[in-house]
């Protein structure tokens, strides 16, 4: 089977899974496995872009589906908190609503531009997770660059470790196909390498990796700028945005602690809260939970989908749900947050 269809299948399931969620919320059925609220996490939050090749889409919301989500959450009776106050609402979570906490990973510009409006239309806190590498414009986002180069091209060859391999280009399955083997790439080998190796192919072909980080997060100025915002938060989201678990601890510290530091420089106060990039189960290890305690941050948060319950020994390793660019329908979201899908699906994975 094509991996265009075998995609294009996951997502039909994906969507009547929450299909039928949506309905068995509205009927008011199983309204035991909500828990106390639900972190979201979102990326991009900007106005659809005309692509050749967008394998990022899932990362990419528009402003008018966060309205429209946080309107429904309204409606629904859900509590806005800041992620800071979780902690505190999680150990005096009795007798009050469930409360959702907003996030967007990697300091996008979009979320000054577009995202920023709509929180502060509706009165709703939201913490943006910043990379140092990224806002100082030191690192790259290797799955940016892919996505600018794979849909430039209708040939490349690269070697991913057993010789030059040729890649054809030229049917959106094969830049799918291709873009899915660089990110094994970098999953599966040392990522420090492996995205140097994908930058220097995308020079070579006349594709800036730093200019497409220029072009999409913001700086330090402009952090600091939306941090004065009475409702934004910045968390700390790692030096270079690698994955956490596969460093070793000395490393990984350093990788946390800087952060930290940075946002701290930037704002006047050391953040209480991290993200670990990619958040998975294989980036993310009970290892950086402990050592997130160990530097002070009272959050931390992984994209392991959940809802939060009331296990206060898992602070420094929360679940999120993922706001997907695939799945732009508030009832979506709410049925999300209901925790229903993960049930159906037979997950859970709770604070």
């Amino acid at each position: 089977m094509e991996p265009g269809i075998k995609v294009r299948l996951k997502r039909t399931m994906i969507s009547g899974g929450l299909e039928a969620a949506a309905i068995l919320k509205g009927a008011g059925l199983m309204r035991d496995v909500a828990g106390m609220g639900v972190i979201f996490t979102l990326h991009h939050v900007r106005p659809a872009l005309p692509r050749r090749f967008a394998p990022n889409a899932h990362l990419e919301v528009s402003p008018d589906f966060l309205d429209r989500t946080i309107v429904r959450l309204k409606q629904d009776g859900y509590d806005f908190i800041a992620l800071d106050a979780l902690p505190e609402r999680v150990a005096n979570a009795h007798g009050k609503p469930p409360f959702v906490a907003f996030t967007l990973d990697d300091g996008n510009r979009d979320n000054l531009d577009h995202a920023l409006p709509i929180f502060a239309r509706h009165h709703t806190p939201f913490t943006v997770f910043v990379a140092q590498g990224l806002s100082e414009r030191t690192h790259s986002l290797w799955w940016e660059t892919l996505a600018e180069l794979l849909g430039r091209l209708d040939r490349l060859t690269f070697d991913f470790g057993a010789g030059e391999e040729f890649l054809p280009l030229g049917k959106e399955s094969q830049r799918y196909a291709a873009f899915a083997r660089f990110a094994a790439f970098v999953h599966d080998s040392d990522e420090s390498e492996a995205i140097a190796r994908i930058d220097h192919i995308a020079r070579k072909k006349g594709l800036e990796p730093l200019d497409i980080v220029s072009a999409s997060i913001m700086d330090r100025t402009e952090l600091r700028h939306l941090a004065h915002h009475p409702l934004a938060s910045l968390g700390a989201h790692t030096v270079s945005h690698r994955a956490l678990a596969r460093l070793p601890e000395a490393e990984a510290a350093v990788e946390m602690a800087l952060s930290a530091d940075y946002v701290a420089d930037i704002t006047g106060r050391r953040p209480m809260a991290i993200a670990y990039p990619y958040g998975t189960a294989q980036a993310v290890s009970p290892r950086e939970g402990r050592l997130a305690a160990e530097l002070g941050f009272s959050v931390g948060v992984t994209t392991r989908p959940g809802t939060i319950t009331a296990n206060a020994n898992a602070l420094t390793l929360l679940p999120r749900l993922s706001l997907n660019g695939h799945y732009q329908k508030a009832r979506y979201a709410a049925a999300l947050a209901s925790g229903i899908p993960l049930r159906l699906m037979g997950r859970r994975e709770t604070a």
